[in-house]
């Protein structure tokens, strides 16, 4: 029984081989076709790689810096990112901490021995107390939440690169000589792996920014424009929008992505539409408010489960100012989206919100009177919850066309779209006025 399951394990060892091997090739395809950028990517780093190379196959180049040259290859390797930003973040990292390591360890290595007089266990002391003082207080220091953001490579190359000079120093007589060309090797291969990265189709971390936090905001228009005629049920019979309403779920878990181009764009120099000083923080506060009006629509998802539970005469007391509301936050949030994308200001998504508010006075109204009576009261509760989220979402909304009203005034987004923005403008849908609440009369001025 075993040697014949042995048998077969090894009669298909052939077939599961050329199985994997085409299941790997098949996820390779898509992951080019997903983003061609990786593509050129990979060609960019061989292509800098290359580049360095030549420190070793060139004899007047590798006469120069002899062995030294091999850390120019190690550093384009462990600078080149994928994004502008985080490569040039890593190489700035990287040159300033390793020169400022070398400077400090030749200075420590002097002073010690001026004060050791030759005494090589003097000397072997001093050096092994500076050493565990440095590294425990730069070790410490990479805990600051900024510091770990931003600096946390170039702390941690400042350690490695001080101990290594620090103890070489001890036995090496020619420990100049030997730091000037790592430095040296060091600070050219970022400055090529750098160079290649920005001349050579870049791709800028800003942008990606830009385009995630915009994306972001889309996918959460495109749920709440479904939500209403999928929960009320107005659609005709067959007919869904669940399937592109689930796009919000990625946002949920976007910080961290959000967060590291944010850091990588910071590094970035001036390109396109984002000039100096372009307020990057300012996308990551966009970034929280559309997460908190994404956590308020998973909870609405979670009602368009069981929905037929509650009666439709029920829900349908509220269907009118609802399904409005959904609709006028949704088209505020495309809006929004529109405008982080294109970089004009939200005018558009300012004149939804406000309609959206109109049609949340008057669904608030129709919570406080008598319209429940005689009802049962657990058949009411989900339904006035679901109206209670909504007007949560139309908060929310507020805030986040907030925050990109002042991205565009920070950013002087500028309107080109003019007439696009006038025309959304032009009519404004009144709100339902079968309620018992106060009404309201809006003007226009155009």
């Amino acid at each position: 029984m075993v040697i014949t399951k042995c048998w077969q394990c090894l009669m298909n060892l052939p077939s599961e081989f050329i199985a994997n091997v085409i299941n790997v090739m098949l996820q390779l395809n898509k992951l080019g076709k997903d983003d061609p950028r990786r593509v050129i990517h990979s060609l960019k780093v061989s292509l800098a790689i290359t580049l360095v190379s030549t420190f070793y196959y060139f004899k007047p180049l590798y006469d120069s810096f002899g062995s030294s040259a091999m850390w120019a290859v190690i550093t384009v390797i462990v600078v080149s990112e994928f994004s502008v930003g985080a490569t040039l973040g890593k190489g700035l990292n990287r040159g300033f901490a390793t020169f400022l390591a070398g400077v400090l360890g030749l200075g420590s290595y002097y002073i010690v021995q001026l004060i050791s007089s030759g005494n090589t266990i003097m000397e072997s002391i001093l050096l092994g107390i500076i050493i565990f003082l440095a590294t425990a207080g730069v070790t410490y220091i990479r805990f600051l939440p900024k510091m770990k953001a931003r600096y946390d490579y170039g702390l941690l190359v400042f350690i490695l690169t001080y101990c290594l000079v620090c103890v070489s120093s001890f036995r090496e007589h020619e420990i100049i000589d030997t730091a000037q060309d790592r430095v040296t090797t060091i600070l050219v291969g970022g400055l090529i792996s750098v160079l290649v990265n920005i001349l050579l189709c870049p791709v800028w971390a800003g942008c990606d920014l830009q385009n995630l936090v915009s994306n972001n905001i889309e996918k959460l228009s495109k749920f709440l424009e479904g939500f209403g005629d999928e929960y009320f049920g107005t659609l005709e019979a067959g007919e869904s929008n669940k399937s592109l309403m689930q796009g919000y779920k990625s946002v949920l878990n976007s910080k961290q992505v959000e967060d590291n181009l944010m850091n990588f764009a910071r590094w970035e120099p001036c390109h396109g539409r984002f000039g100096y000083r372009h307020p990057w923080q300012q996308y990551q506060k966009i970034g929280n408010l559309s997460r908190q009006c994404a956590y308020r629509i998973d909870a609405l998802d979670g009602f368009l489960v069981n929905f037929t539970k509650t009666p439709k005469e029920i829900r349908s007391k509220i269907q009118e100012p609802c399904i409005q509301m959904s609709i006028e936050t949704g088209k505020a949030l495309k809006q929004l989206a529109i405008s982080i994308h294109k970089m004009i200001p939200p005018i558009a998504a300012e004149t939804h919100i406000a309609t959206s508010k109109i049609y949340a006075t008057n669904l608030k109204a129709m919570i406080k009177t008598k319209l429940w009576k005689d009802t049962n009261l657990f058949e009411v509760v989900p339904v006035v919850t679901v109206a209670s989220l909504l007007l949560d979402v139309v908060c929310s909304i507020e805030k986040l066309v907030e925050s990109v009203q002042e991205l565009s005034t920070l950013a002087k987004f500028k309107n080109k779209e003019n007439n696009t923005a006038v025309e959304d403008q032009k009519e404004v849908p009144q709100p339902c006025c079968n309620s018992s609440g106060p009404q309201h009369v809006i003007t226009i001025v155009q």
